[in-house]
């Protein structure tokens, strides 16, 4: 996640910084004034009814979509994208799209809520052998099985919990009595739909108020997100504030203010919860906390990418490259979840034609302006000094910035468990390659998954790839099955970039549960979650190895530009009017 919100700490720092941070000290009005406003509401919030929340949600889907288009091209602007490329088409896909399914599925549960009493969960509701309960929650519906070809995902409960008592789980902000609270987020600056996903969950799931403080990076979009948002500001239930540290830190220690959400560095959080300096330092070694309210976050991750070895055609091969490369370079490398350490087999004869594979697709693809704060540094930081790293591109200086050229480090030695490859997220165009031992496939999974749990930093999310005639050999299916119950991460992919469990929007997304408050990592609480399992601790998501058609998301698709933005009026129109829609999408679809 990025590197600074509320306090000027760098996200992809994880080891000490001397720098200070800013605490809150002379009164903001406007700030006062923001908290006082919903405040005032809060109260009403917590009583206002279903179809009053429903109508509001409504309101909002055509608001935003009015919005769309503005919101689209300001980010391809600032982030020097070129508007007829394909690789515009994120913008879409990760801002209004992402938004717009988010407040779909959000009417879809109230709508369950009103009639059943809690949302439905779509799909079966089974007891795993070793107790764990598991709920299908992907594909919700036909269009879901149509857009997300081959994808399904499931939710694992958390030790203890039986399929009688999943019910009683679901959506308590709707069944418990409770006060209203005020909620401050401190927005994400890295992709354009995470502070307005933030604020949705807050309000619908967790049934709080909410003062959302934009993030300066991308802090132009704050008036487009009011006129989005709307229908939230005109009832009194959401205000938007723009500033830096100070006003994030003012934010926090706001005595008006019952709990925090935020999304980036595990610095700042620390900050928040046991202060800053030594004196802070002491306190998180003793877990003595200088506030009482309420945090949550999403802190970031090195993301694992476990390739299990098999029988890899060369078209398998490439296809993989493409899926590695795609986590890589989507959004220049600015994702939480972007492929960070490719945990390959030593013993497996494909590695080196993998690599290769891998290097051919990143040289496809043109660098992109490194726009995000401070990754030239992080990149000097990972990639100087290593012989053995694999650069795709040039280096160059434009109008719009820096292009840095894609990095593959090759090699990374698995046993120095103090390398900046494992204990940093680079925040950038740069991925590490380590490979470990192992005789046979099985042996092979329980060392990654050690070394994913054990070395790397986070708990966020985890991609396992691996061959479907692999994943059928004797033994290996249980070991890829104890693979995915053991890695301690808040959701574990298979096939498919983790990224899924954030754009599925129904998953529970945020690190993996029961983390030490004193080294929190990737942070604390799910967001999204639109089914509102409170008893969720990871998501499992299944996709095919060899996708037909191309992903929209894929870097190298030919159509992006064009078909991302058709998805997010597909999403907003609904009814006869989206299905009119259909046959010029799925045209652009075949095409990629």
């Amino acid at each position: 996640m990025p590197p600074e919100t509320a306090f000027p700490v760098d996200r992809a720092q994880h080891g000490p910084d001397t720098r200070p941070v800013v605490e809150a000290v002379d009164a903001r009005p406007h700030l006062d004034a923001a908290v006082a406003e919903v405040r005032a509401r809060k109260d009403a919030w917590v009583a206002t009814p279903i179809p009053e929340r429903l109508r509001l949600l409504d309101r909002l889907v055509r608001d935003v979509a009015s919005v769309a288009d503005e919101w689209i091209a300001a980010c391809v602007a600032a982030e020097g994208l070129d508007p007829g490329q394909p690789e515009a088409g994120e913008e879409a896909l990760v801002g209004p799209y992402f938004v717009i399914r988010n407040l779909r599925l959000l009417q879809r549960s109230l709508t369950d809520i009103a009639r059943y009493g809690r949302p439905r969960i779509p799909g079966p509701v089974v007891t795993r052998p070793d107790g764990r309960v598991t709920a299908s929650v992907f594909p919700g519906s036909l269009l879901d099985r149509l857009f997300y070809p081959g994808i399904r995902a499931e939710v694992w409960m958390a030790p203890g919990v039986t399929e009688a008592d999943l019910p009683a789980t679901q959506a308590r902000a709707y069944r418990e009595p409770h006060a209203g609270r005020v909620c401050v987020v401190l927005g994400g600056g890295n992709v354009s739909s995470i502070a307005p996903m933030d604020v949705l969950h807050r309000l619908f799931v967790e049934d709080e108020v909410v003062v959302l403080k934009a993030h300066p990076v991308n802090g132009y979009l704050a008036p487009i997100l009011e006129r989005g948002f709307r229908a939230l500001v005109d009832a009194g239930v959401l205000r938007i504030v723009r500033g830096g540290a100070g006003e994030g830190a003012y934010l926090c220690g706001h005595p008006d203010v019952d709990a925090i959400h935020v999304t980036g560095s595990d610095r700042t959080y620390e900050a928040i919860v046991f202060g800053t300096g030594e004196e802070g330092r002491l306190r998180r070694a003793r877990g003595e906390r200088v506030t009482a309210k309420r945090v949550t976050a999403e802190l970031g991750n090195v993301s694992p990418v476990i390739v299990v070895p098999g029988r890899w055609s060369a078209r398998d091969l490439e296809r993989q490259a493409e899926n590695v490369a795609t986590m890589l370079t989507n959004n220049a490398g600015f994702n939480c979840n972007a492929a960070r350490v490719l945990i390959t087999c030593r013993d497996w004869g494909q590695r080196d034609a993998f690599l290769a594979a891998v290097v051919r697709h990143l040289d496809r693809i043109r660098p992109r302006v490194a726009w995000y704060p401070g990754a030239s540094e992080r990149y000097e930081a990972f990639v100087g000094g290593r012989p053995d790293t694999r650069l795709s591109g040039r280096r160059e200086r434009e109008a719009a910035g820096e292009r840095l050229p894609w990095a593959l480090i090759v090699g990374v030695d698995p046993d120095d468990a103090d390398d900046v490859c494992f204990t940093r997220e680079a925040f950038c165009g740069v991925c590490a390659e380590t490979a470990l031992p192992g005789p046979d496939v099985a042996t092979f999974l329980e060392r990654a998954v050690a070394f994913a749990n054990g070395t790397l930093w986070g708990t966020l999310n985890a991609t396992i790839l691996v061959h479907p005639d692999t994943g059928r050999e004797p033994g290996v299916a249980a070991a890829l099955d104890r693979a995915v119950a053991g890695l301690r991460y808040g959701t574990v992919a298979i096939n498919g970039w983790a990224a899924l469990g954030y754009g599925l929007v129904v998953t529970p997304w945020g690190a993996y549960p029961g983390a030490d408050p004193s080294d929190l990592q990737s942070g604390v609480g799910f967001v999204h979650d639109t089914l509102m399992l409170a008893a969720a601790e990871k998501t499992v998501i299944q996709a095919p190895f060899r996708p037909i058609p191309k992903p929209v998301w894929f870097a190298d698709h030919r159509t992006t530009h064009r078909l991302a933005p058709r998805l997010a009026r597909f999403e907003a129109a609904g009814g006869l009017a989206a299905l009119a829609m259909l046959p010029p999408i799925l045209a652009l679809a075949l095409a990629g």
